[in-house]
């Protein structure tokens, strides 16, 4: 049975955000609230776990999985960021955008896409997330709580915890989260390229579709 956590959204529990990384640094799996909708977490150094997420959505290496960052500074350590980059980074973050960036050294080779040797990273916009970020002390890597099969990610943290209970170790409750995934940006080539149109405003950024 997945453990439940039920967290303020706006001011979280610093002991329950305690026990959840204490979870994650177990090697468990966790469902947590973004500013775009559930996701699954775990530990960026876990293979095993890193696997458990790739079973669960039934994707495989080419998927690109995320890297959750608390901020700019953060994400530079795992991407390679140009100025141009940066500038599309800086008005974009924190919010529910993922880019595509070139992968660092320290980032795993098993995390990257196999052949692009790219990752995906975002800051998301949610208090617990971040919170949860803070206590961890590093990035978390994520996929979104899609189901296979389905096309809409969970958004009922009792659903998640009824249908995930054996799969996950716990659920981080702050309520409903908006139902739409992320907008997903590549700056891995040598203009910025919009794969994916979701909650964020690309057109903000000069982008579209």
């Amino acid at each position: 049975m997945s453990q439940y956590f039920e967290l303020h959204p706006d001011d979280p529990q610093p002991r329950l955000l305690k026990q959840a990384a204490q979870i994650l640094h177990g090697g468990g799996i966790c469902a947590v609230p973004t500013d775009s909708s559930y996701a699954l977490v775990c530990h960026l150094d876990d293979k095993a776990a890193a696997e458990q997420l790739r079973r669960i959505r039934q994707v495989d290496e080419k998927h690109h999985l995320t890297l959750l960052c608390r901020d700019l500074s953060e994400l530079a350590s795992y991407a390679r960021v140009d100025n141009r980059q940066y500038r599309l980074l800086k008005l974009a973050t924190p919010g529910p955008f993922t880019f595509i960036l070139e992968a660092t050294k320290e980032v795993p080779r098993r995390l990257s896409h196999p052949s692009r040797r790219t990752i995906g990273l975002r800051v998301p916009e949610h208090r617990v997330t971040q919170a949860l970020l803070e206590q961890l002390g590093q990035p978390l890597l994520a996929t979104t709580l899609i189901l296979p099969g389905e096309e809409e990610p969970l958004n009922d943290p009792q659903e998640i915890r009824e249908r995930l209970q054996k799969q996950v170790k716990a659920v981080l409750d702050a309520g409903a989260c908006p139902m739409a995934p992320t907008t997903v940006i590549d700056l891995s080539g040598d203009e910025p390229a919009l794969v994916r149109q979701g909650r964020g405003d690309a057109s903000a950024l000069g982008l579209e579709l």
